[in-house]
Protein backbone atom coordinates (compact mmCIF):
# COMPACT_ATOMS: atom_id res chain seq x y z
CA UNK A 1 0.00 0.00 0.00
CA UNK A 2 1.29 3.10 -0.87
CA UNK A 3 1.38 5.84 1.96
CA UNK A 4 2.92 8.73 3.26
CA UNK A 5 3.22 10.07 6.39
CA UNK A 6 4.90 13.94 7.28
CA UNK A 7 5.15 16.31 10.19
CA UNK A 8 4.92 19.56 11.11
CA UNK A 9 5.55 21.77 13.80
CA UNK A 10 3.07 24.86 13.95
CA UNK A 11 5.02 28.14 14.15
CA UNK A 12 4.05 31.72 14.92
CA UNK A 13 3.75 32.29 11.25
CA UNK A 14 1.35 29.87 10.38
CA UNK A 15 -1.60 31.45 12.50
CA UNK A 16 -4.76 33.12 12.04
CA UNK A 17 -5.77 36.15 13.36
CA UNK A 18 -7.85 34.24 16.46
CA UNK A 19 -4.20 32.68 17.33
CA UNK A 20 -4.74 29.31 16.13
CA UNK A 21 -3.52 27.48 13.12
CA UNK A 22 -4.66 29.07 9.32
CA UNK A 23 -6.97 27.06 7.66
CA UNK A 24 -5.11 28.04 4.53
CA UNK A 25 -1.49 26.54 5.66
CA UNK A 26 -3.32 23.66 6.54
CA UNK A 27 -4.61 22.96 3.01
CA UNK A 28 -1.63 23.83 1.51
CA UNK A 29 -0.01 20.96 4.13
CA UNK A 30 -2.87 18.77 3.59
CA UNK A 31 -2.32 18.51 -0.32
CA UNK A 32 1.21 18.21 -0.17
CA UNK A 33 0.74 14.96 1.98
CA UNK A 34 -1.10 13.49 -0.63
CA UNK A 35 0.41 14.43 -3.10
CA UNK A 36 3.45 12.78 -1.95
CA UNK A 37 1.83 9.79 -1.84
CA UNK A 38 0.44 10.03 -4.61
CA UNK A 39 4.34 10.63 -6.03
CA UNK A 40 5.35 7.66 -4.15
CA UNK A 41 2.87 4.99 -5.84
CA UNK A 42 3.82 6.56 -9.22
CA UNK A 43 7.59 7.16 -8.81
CA UNK A 44 6.75 10.18 -11.46
CA UNK A 45 5.41 13.14 -9.73
CA UNK A 46 5.88 15.56 -12.39
CA UNK A 47 3.05 13.71 -14.02
CA UNK A 48 0.78 14.39 -11.34
CA UNK A 49 -2.05 16.97 -11.11
CA UNK A 50 -4.42 18.06 -8.57
CA UNK A 51 -8.25 17.98 -9.77
CA UNK A 52 -10.38 18.43 -6.42
CA UNK A 53 -10.35 18.62 -2.64
CA UNK A 54 -13.22 16.23 -1.25
CA UNK A 55 -14.58 17.36 1.74
CA UNK A 56 -11.80 18.47 3.93
CA UNK A 57 -13.06 19.08 7.54
CA UNK A 58 -11.63 21.24 10.24
CA UNK A 59 -13.04 19.35 13.70
CA UNK A 60 -10.04 20.61 16.21
CA UNK A 61 -8.12 23.81 16.18
CA UNK A 62 -4.20 23.57 16.36
CA UNK A 63 -2.19 26.22 17.96
CA UNK A 64 1.32 27.52 17.76
CA UNK A 65 3.69 24.40 19.32
CA UNK A 66 1.58 21.64 18.41
CA UNK A 67 2.81 18.80 15.91
CA UNK A 68 0.98 17.71 13.21
CA UNK A 69 0.66 14.16 11.92
CA UNK A 70 -0.32 13.73 8.28
CA UNK A 71 -1.47 10.26 7.20
CA UNK A 72 -2.13 9.85 3.44
CA UNK A 73 -3.14 7.04 1.87
CA UNK A 74 -4.32 5.81 -2.14
CA UNK A 75 -7.61 5.10 -1.51
CA UNK A 76 -9.46 4.57 -5.06
CA UNK A 77 -7.52 4.26 -8.42
CA UNK A 78 -9.03 4.62 -11.84
CA UNK A 79 -7.64 4.06 -15.03
CA UNK A 80 -5.81 7.72 -15.08
CA UNK A 81 -6.99 9.35 -12.08
CA UNK A 82 -6.60 8.27 -8.64
CA UNK A 83 -7.87 9.63 -5.00
CA UNK A 84 -5.60 9.91 -1.89
CA UNK A 85 -7.43 10.40 1.85
CA UNK A 86 -5.53 11.76 4.22
CA UNK A 87 -6.23 12.44 7.85
CA UNK A 88 -4.37 14.83 10.42
CA UNK A 89 -3.72 13.99 14.17
CA UNK A 90 -2.03 16.67 16.57
CA UNK A 91 0.51 15.72 19.43
CA UNK A 92 0.68 11.50 19.10
CA UNK A 93 -2.83 11.79 19.80
CA UNK A 94 -5.27 9.51 17.58
CA UNK A 95 -8.02 12.21 17.60
CA UNK A 96 -7.93 13.38 13.95
CA UNK A 97 -8.06 17.28 13.50
CA UNK A 98 -9.16 16.82 9.82
CA UNK A 99 -9.48 14.64 6.98
CA UNK A 100 -10.38 14.39 3.19
CA UNK A 101 -9.77 13.03 0.02
CA UNK A 102 -8.12 14.69 -3.04
CA UNK A 103 -8.37 13.39 -6.45
CA UNK A 104 -5.41 13.90 -9.01
CA UNK A 105 -5.02 13.07 -12.32
CA UNK A 106 -1.70 11.26 -13.97
CA UNK A 107 -1.11 13.60 -17.33
CA UNK A 108 1.66 14.06 -19.95
CA UNK A 109 3.85 16.57 -20.81
CA UNK A 110 0.72 18.82 -23.01
CA UNK A 111 -1.54 17.96 -19.73
CA UNK A 112 -3.69 15.01 -21.83
CA UNK A 113 -4.56 12.23 -19.13
CA UNK A 114 -2.62 9.05 -19.22
CA UNK A 115 -2.58 5.56 -16.94
CA UNK A 116 -0.73 5.63 -14.27
CA UNK A 117 -0.79 1.77 -13.30
CA UNK A 118 -1.68 2.42 -9.31
CA UNK A 119 -2.50 -1.21 -8.57
CA UNK A 120 -4.22 -1.47 -4.82
CA UNK A 121 -3.66 -3.83 -2.72
CA UNK A 122 -6.81 -5.63 -0.11
CA UNK A 123 -7.56 -3.73 2.65
CA UNK A 124 -5.16 -4.42 5.06
CA UNK A 125 -7.44 -3.22 8.14
CA UNK A 126 -11.21 -2.18 8.74
CA UNK A 127 -9.83 1.61 8.70
CA UNK A 128 -8.35 1.05 5.22
CA UNK A 129 -12.31 -0.36 4.48
CA UNK A 130 -13.79 2.23 5.97
CA UNK A 131 -11.46 4.58 3.45
CA UNK A 132 -12.06 3.00 0.49
CA UNK A 133 -15.93 2.60 0.87
CA UNK A 134 -15.99 6.44 1.81
CA UNK A 135 -13.46 7.15 -1.35
CA UNK A 136 -16.18 5.39 -3.40
CA UNK A 137 -18.73 7.62 -3.78
CA UNK A 138 -16.49 10.25 -4.83
CA UNK A 139 -16.82 11.53 -8.36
Amino acid sequence: MSKAMISRLVKSEDLNHHGTLFAGRVAEWFVEACFICGAKATERAENIVCLKIHGLTFTEPANKGDILNFEARIAKAGRTSFVVYGKITKNNSDIVLSDGFITFVFVDEKGKPIPHNIVLEDPIDEEDKEIRKRAENII
